[in-house]
């Protein structure tokens, strides 16, 4: 299967509907009237779907087991339509679209099986998604505007070059595939002057985004935190806590980091753990929805 345990848990929803074609109109009346041999065609096939929706994962070899937190199924008689809608919610990382579209299938075939023998003419004529959301699908976790960055890596061996930078270029390659653009790269040494020189140059220029890799823990010389939390005008204590919640479900000392974020005047500042490990958990932590922070602030539609 597919490896979602980068993906953090959010609510997410879909909708599917499937249609069933009967050829006479007393094939409708009698599943209304609960007069078709096999029973009533709408419980049966209700109930169908909510096993359907809970086994996806067991017929269909690349769907994850996954909470169902709601279902529901409903039924409309349209002509000589039954227009089958079944709704399901999780909380988890991945979507629900395929176990919706699967109750609708199973729903249909059910209701197929049930009218048969009461009519020789019957149609299943489609099977389709009809909305979802959640997880990085959400509107607001997406952020349509062009974005630039500052990546600075705040690292005194590196400065040093006697190690080279991997968390940072790791980070580039993250925000490239939101399309954020990387406007500025910069190795500087753990020393607060530098941070500060940094962060007020990137202020200045007014980049929407500034990320400081490196410094963020429990060392003598891991001052970034130390240094940026200050000129925070806005902290936004809640990114991180995010991020350490999701570092901490993969290794144990995600707890040590002090990592900070907020806004100084309109630009988001985030400042990220060091080693690459560290630096890319708290990219896919935060990205894309910490971006609705710049809508926010910008005032743009959200």
């Amino acid at each position: 299967m597919v490896n979602i345990t980068h993906k953090s848990n959010s609510l997410r929803k879909a909708i599917a509907v499937a249609t069933v074609q009967v050829s006479l109109p007393e094939t409708i009346a009698a599943m209304q009237e609960k007069r078709v041999p096999k029973g009533d065609v709408f419980s049966f096939a209700r109930v169908a779907a909510l096993f359907a929706i809970k086994k996806t994962d067991a017929v269909i070899p690349d769907c994850h087991p996954l909470p169902v937190e709601f279902s529901a199924v409903t039924f409309t008689i349209q002509e000589l339509s039954i227009v089958i809608q079944v709704e399901v919610h999780t909380i988890y990382k991945t979507g629900v679209e395929v176990e919706a579209m699967h109750g609708a299938a199973i729903a249909a075939l059910t209701i197929y099986d049930m009218l048969k023998p009461i009519d020789q003419h019957i149609e299943i004529q489609q099977i389709k998604l009809l909305s979802k959301s959640g997880g990085k699908t959400d509107p607001k976790a997406n952020h349509t505007t062009q974005l630039q960055a500052a990546v600075i890596i705040c690292s005194d061996s590196i400065y040093q070059q006697k190690a080279t930078d991997k968390a940072g270029l790791a980070v580039i390659e993250k925000l490239k595939s939101f399309q954020i653009q990387t406007a500025n790269y910069t190795v500087i040494p753990d020393e607060p002057n530098a941070i500060r020189e940094q962060q007020q140059r990137h202020i200045v220029d007014a980049l929407p985004l500034l990320l400081f890799v490196g410094g963020t823990g429990v060392s003598l010389r891991d001052v970034t935190s130390d240094v940026i939390r200050p000129l925070l005008e806005v902290e936004l204590p809640g990114v991180m806590e995010q991020a350490r919640r999701y570092g901490q479900e993969r290794m144990p000392f995600a707890m040590l980091s002090r990592s900070v974020a907020g806004f100084i005047q309109n630009t988001l500042v985030l400042t990220l753990p060091g080693s690459t490990s560290g630096a890319t958990e708290y990219m896919d932590a935060l990205f894309p929805a910490v971006l609705h922070a710049l809508a926010i602030r910008n005032n743009e539609p959200h």
